[in-house]
């Protein structure tokens, strides 16, 4: 491989040099590491009096608001936003090094998301068809409702004032930021970004993925649904060393493919992972782990189908996530790519794919392993 995080490996090869996340296990990158390799199931009753058509969610276990951020700035903010903002803290702290102390503006961010909080935006859309009149709407709820409001906040809170991103790609959308924060980097934007996604669970989003996944020509399954937020901290090899942090993870390669018909998944799947090892340098028999996005139903099925004719006789053993966390929508994709830190064997190459109904595919190459 052209690419390894030995000593003396190119300074400026971008890496993985911190994460963490909020998920159904809990909060931090240690509950969901221990919840990946024990195989733990996150997906529970719901015991709530209303939320959608799903007896079971991989729900954020008690996560309040205003316990874990403060009741500072907490009164209107959203459950995606709390989410993200309290997933980067804690990746900050666990960085260290005065990642944003020093020179705030060299520290971007970029955050995916799905449609923002669509529990806000129903609300407030809600609240101004039903007042008195339309503008009888509380003006604090408003910044909920536009989509880069966790990005922004996230920002604002941990004071990065490098490049604010927001992204949305579906279940793409980890691997489409991963994809966005390595472009900033390589052209000199910034010195290195947090990125990752965020998607909340509530009753408006469980009945809209319910009624996208139940209606239409090309029917979905309607598995659980999940939550969470996962977030890595991306920068050059060089900088990672000069501030003591040890890489995890290198990115070597990534590509991305839309098709216009699911039949055509099977093909763009290949065509993705093929075309993303040819990036970097990584024979199929050297990739020690996949990390599919495990979507079921027919579409997973080509997706699964795809990697076995990809890697022929060399079948690397698959993680297989939403199985144990349930649909975490547009989070889906760096919560595949944090559990691949949690089990890829150190110096071996680790694939993750994705698969997204609306059109598009995938693959994110990666070399695990600390220097």
């Amino acid at each position: 491989m052209s690419v390894s995080l030995a000593t003396g490996a190119d300074p400026d090869t971008l890496v993985v040099s911190g994460w963490s996340a909020v998920s159904p296990y809990g909060l931090g990158a240690e509950a969901f590491a221990d919840g990946v390799r024990e195989g733990q199931d996150g997906v529970r009753t719901v015991d709530a009096p209303d939320l959608g058509p799903y007896e079971r969610a991989g729900r954020v276990p008690n996560f309040d608001i205003r316990t874990v951020l403060g009741r500072k700035g907490t009164r209107a903010m959203d459950r995606a936003t709390a989410l993200a903002v309290a997933t980067a803290g804690m990746l900050l702290e666990q960085a260290g090094g005065g990642l944003a102390q020093d020179d705030p503006e060299a520290v971007g961010m970029v955050l995916g998301t799905g449609h923002g909080s669509v529990q806000s935006i129903m609300d407030f859309t809600r609240d101004s068809l039903t007042g008195e009149r339309p503008f009888h709407v509380d003006p604090a709820l408003f910044p909920n409702t536009v989509m880069n409001r966790a990005a922004g906040q996230s920002a604002i809170w941990h004071s990065l004032r490098g490049p604010n991103v927001t992204v949305a790609g579906g279940a793409l959308t980890g691997l489409l930021a991963l994809n966005y924060a390595a472009r900033l980097l390589r052209r000199g934007h910034c010195e290195a970004v947090l990125c990752g996604a965020v998607e909340e669970f509530s009753t408006e989003r469980a009945w809209l993925e319910y009624r996208a996944r139940t209606g239409g020509p090309h029917q979905q399954p309607t598995g659980p649904l999940g939550e969470g937020c996962a977030l890595f901290l991306l920068e050059p090899l060089g900088r990672a060393r000069a501030h003591g942090r040890v890489p995890l993870a290198s990115l070597l390669g990534s590509r991305f493919i839309a098709f216009h018909a699911p039949e055509r998944a099977h093909e763009a799947v290949v065509r993705a992972v093929t075309e993303a090892l040819k990036d970097a340098d990584v024979r199929p028999d050297e990739v020690a782990l996949l990390v599919p996005s495990d979507r079921g139903g027919p579409l997973g099925g080509r997706e699964d189908a795809a990697l076995a004719s990809t890697f022929g006789e060399h079948q690397p053993p698959r993680l297989r996530l939403r199985r144990l966390i349930g649909d975490a929508g547009a989070a889906s994709a760096s919560l595949q790519l944090a559990a691949a830190l949690t089990t890829t064997q150190a110096d071996r190459p680790v694939v993750i794919t994705s698969v997204d109904p609306d059109g598009q595919t995938g693959a994110v190459v990666l070399h695990a392993g600390p220097e």
